[in-house]
């Protein structure tokens, strides 16, 4: 038996595969050229290029690979180089609708004018108030309208006295009251004889005498007229009032006629002033504004809106006016602006946007509001634009799993896409109880390629539950985990490294500390054939190992900083291990590393911190007895195993019918459980390490107790391989280290684990010091005769004798308690 254990005994080459620091050919990675392609990844590489190429809809692109992986970072690169490669897309402005206030009119530029285009109008705004103030001061202003004003006036001075004397005919006089005018009644006044004296007069001088009857001789050639006073009309006959009465409506007619004249002349003189101002005002302008056509109207929408603003200022001149006469007074000319919403520059190619905060707003846009007295208020200048409107022309480089955290992010994404449009609107629209008047810019037309980042698991969730994800996510770019190890790609790992150095500014690595560097590579990947291309953790080694090396005052990174760094990175994030070691020591969690037990052995698992691992030892036993139960695990029965575990189990129970049922029944009760467990267990990598402890129990054969065991096993006792190998090994090796190393100990493995050994230099050292063993099977067989230094057909013979013996005493008492059943049942009928 002592041969199959030598023979299974893995050499010191097989426990990690290393990198001879001479077969890289320099000697620090100042000689080394700087890496120019992202390595190790051609099947994500392809699809994005390809992904790139295709224009049509529906060809985005979902990269998908884990955190740290480059998925991001190379995605970034690559579509920034394609970018470049582009014509810069169109501006975008925003401008004032003239018909539809609320509905802010979109207008696209060449790129690069749209900035130019919101300079103009602004500068273009204080000129016209100059220029528009300043021809309304001219002297040819004012005569014109002076002119317009006396023409109004004579026109309105011949209608009045032509009514005047009308109504005089008519024995009326037109008098102007608040009220309107007035038709009074005039009758005609007797001359006063001449030299006749007027009572209460005091009495006259010769000359007022001669003046008086001099003046009165004149009037008698014209009859005179007086008003009639209300107490006269009121004595007159009631016929000859009546006839006043119908007289004063002729005059009132004629009257009022003649104000609508006079009010059409009025109109006429506002409609001739607003001509005039119209005029001046235009000529003024037209300048100015053709200008700008000629400079950037190289679109219909942008002329036609100049238009409709060059009318708006002649009907508004007077704002312009009134902001030259009195600077305090506060006047909004934002109409007259522009809201520059998308620029591009014209030597940048196309955009590319990376919104690290999906939300909808940040990626659809949103129209901002101010608080005036109390009211919240807003215009076209406060429309924002979104990642959308940004990445137009362009690439979106969007985090899926940030997008579908983002209420109605995603929503909003898959909408632009399906419609080829980007409406920006206020959530509060779609949810709000009541609707809320906002504006409601003109929608934008969007064409950009999308590049969203996530996990495998996130793409299969949208696959899954989401039928459009597909039409519209075409291309998969998957990045691997890993990649081969060649001479090939461990020489482009020397590169990366060089590349890292000189970006993060670390000092360099000479040849040893890099082949350090690909050996831990080998050991993230879990392989010694591949390496790590989660990029991200190997540049926090990078770094963390040149700032041991600067604090010991070294100018180089040797293999030693690499493997402090990495001792210190562990140590670092190792309390909970420290915690669980330090229940071993205390003798709180009981492990035995020496002796021999039966029905006792130590199983290995695997705990993950999510950016820490380690393997601790478990104490797994089982007992059996006579009975029809079968194989019972008790953390089973009491729900804190996993289905996987459970399915180990089932495979167990079958290989125990195939092993030794094939001629008689498998009659057993066993129990087997994890000792001192108190938290779930999952998975089946214990399975081969459980029917070791059960085939001991059954045969009574003691297992060494200095080797604990790690493997599945299938249904006819091949040894599968298990995960997390090298943390097992050495978890159960610092424990065993600690009690001190007996030369006897070791972990066994399934065999087809060796390809994935990469363990750490401690363990090395004891296995060469032939302290430590790792074993390699590829069977129950082979491991049976290395836990128990007994053949295995000698414990397979064990078992089935015990079985068989249980089976023979079952059946003994099974006859004998049904004789006992029936002398009791004959013992009953005879009384």
């Amino acid at each position: 038996m002592a041969k199959t254990a030598k023979q299974k005994q893995l050499s010191l080459e097989q426990l990690r595969k290393k990198t001879d620091p001479r077969s890289l050919g320099f000697s620090t990675t100042e000689d080394v050229a700087a890496l120019e392609e992202f390595i190790g990844q051609k099947r994500a590489v392809s699809a994005i290029s390809f992904g790139l190429e295709v224009e049509s809809k529906g060809y985005n692109i979902f990269v998908l690979g884990n955190p740290g992986s480059g998925r991001t970072t190379y995605s970034l690169e690559r579509l920034r180089t394609a970018a470049k490669k582009r014509a810069a897309p169109d501006d975008w402005v925003y401008v004032y609708n003239f018909d539809d206030p609320g509905q802010p009119l979109a207008i696209n530029l060449p790129a690069g004018k749209g900035k130019e285009l919101g300079s103009a109008f602004d500068d273009l705004v204080e000129e016209l108030k100059v220029t528009i103030s300043k021809a309304f001061e001219k002297s040819q202003y004012e005569d014109a309208k002076a002119t317009l004003v006396k023409e109004f006036q004579e026109e309105v001075n011949i209608l009045m006295e032509g009514v005047k004397a009308w109504a005089t005919e008519k024995d009326f006089a037109l008098k102007r009251t608040p009220q309107g005018f007035v038709n009074i009644p005039l009758t005609e006044v007797k001359a006063e004889e001449p030299g006749e004296k007027i009572e209460g007069k005091e009495e006259e001088t010769n000359e007022e005498r001669t003046e008086r009857n001099e003046g009165q001789k004149q009037e008698a050639q014209e009859p005179q007229k007086r008003e009639i006073q209300q107490e006269e009309f009121e004595a007159l006959p009631e016929e000859l009032q009546k006839e006043w009465q119908k007289k004063s409506e002729e005059v009132s007619q004629k009257t009022l006629e003649t104000l609508r004249k006079i009010r059409d002349l009025e109109k006429g003189l506002k409609e001739k002033i607003v001509k005039l101002e119209a005029e001046i005002c235009r000529s003024a302008i037209t300048p100015y504004l053709q200008d700008v056509k000629d400079k950037f109207g190289t679109t219909e929408v942008l002329c036609d809106w100049i238009d409709s603003l060059t009318e708006d200022i002649i009907e508004n001149f007077g704002m312009f006016v009134a902001a030259v006469k009195d600077e305090s007074e506060e006047i909004d000319f934002t109409r007259f602006t522009v809201n520059v919403f998308v620029c591009n520059d014209p030597d940048d190619g196309a955009p590319v946007i990376w919104e690290t905060n999906p939300s909808y707003y940040n990626l659809s846009g949103k129209v901002e509001y101010e608080s005036r007295q109390g009211y919240l208020y807003t215009d076209f200048k406060k429309i924002v634009p979104g990642a959308f409107q940004k990445a137009n022309g362009g690439f979106l480089v969007l985090d899926a799993e940030k997008v579908l955290m983002n209420f109605m992010s995603w929503e909003a994404l898959k909408r632009v896409l399906r419609t080829g449009e980007a409406n920006i609107e206020n959530l509060g629209e779609q949810y709000g109880a009541l609707p809320v008047s906002s504006l409601r810019p003109q929608p934008i037309p969007i064409n950009f390629k999308v590049l969203m980042v996530g996990t495998p698991y996130l793409s299969s969730l949208l696959q899954y539950y989401d039928a459009e994800f597909q039409k519209m996510f075409k291309i998969k770019a998957d990045f691997d985990t890993d990649m081969n190890r060649t001479p090939e790609m461990e020489m482009k790992m020397a590169q990366f490294v060089a590349t890292c150095v000189k970006r993060e500014n670390a000092l360099p690595f000479d040849a040893s500390g890099v082949a350090e560097f690909i050996d831990w590579s080998s050991r993230a990947a879990g392989d010694q054939n591949r390496i790590s291309s989660e990029f991200n953790k190997i540049a926090e080694i990078i770094v963390e190992a040149s700032a041991w090396a600067k604090a010991d005052g070294a100018s180089i990174v040797d293999a030693g900083y690499v493997r402090k760094a990495i001792d210190e990175k562990r140590f670092r994030s190792d309390l909970v291990q420290e915690r669980i070691a330090r229940a071993f020591h205390d003798g709180v969690i009981r492990i035995d590393t020496t002796g021999k037990a039966v029905g006792q052995i130590n199983g290995l698992s695997v705990i993950d911190l999510l950016d820490y691992r380690f393997g601790h030892p478990s104490r797994i036993t089982a007992n059996v007895f006579m009975g029809q139960d079968g194989v019972v695990n008790i953390e089973r029965e009491v729900k804190m195993t996993g289905p996987i575990h459970n399915k180990g189990m089932l495979i167990l129970t079958s290989y125990l019918g195939r092993k030794y049922a094939q001629d008689m029944p498998l009659s057993l009760s066993a129990r087997i459980t994890f000792e001192q467990n108190y938290g779930g267990i999952e998975g089946d990598s214990a399975s081969s390490t459980e029917l070791y402890c059960l085939l001991s129990a059954l045969s009574s054969v003691p297992l060494t107790q200095e080797i604990a065991v790690t493997g599945s096993v299938d249904q006819f006792g091949n040894i599968q391989p298990i995960g997390g190998v090298n943390e097992k090994i050495e978890g159960f090796f610092e424990y065993c280290e600690y009690g001190g190393l007996t030369g006897g100990q070791g972990v066994l493995i399934p065999a087809q684990n060796v390809q994935h050994l990469m363990l750490s230099q401690s363990v090395l050292d004891a296995v060469e010091a032939k302290m430590f063993t790792v074993w390699a099977v590829s069977s129950i067989d082979e491991g049976l005769e290395i836990m128990t230094g007994l053949g295995a057909a000698t414990i397979h013979r064990k078992v089935k004798s015990a079985l068989k013996k249980w089976m023979k005493q079952g059946l003994k008492l099974k006859k004998k308690y049904k004789l006992e059943l029936e002398e009791e049942s004959n013992d009953n009928d005879e009384e």
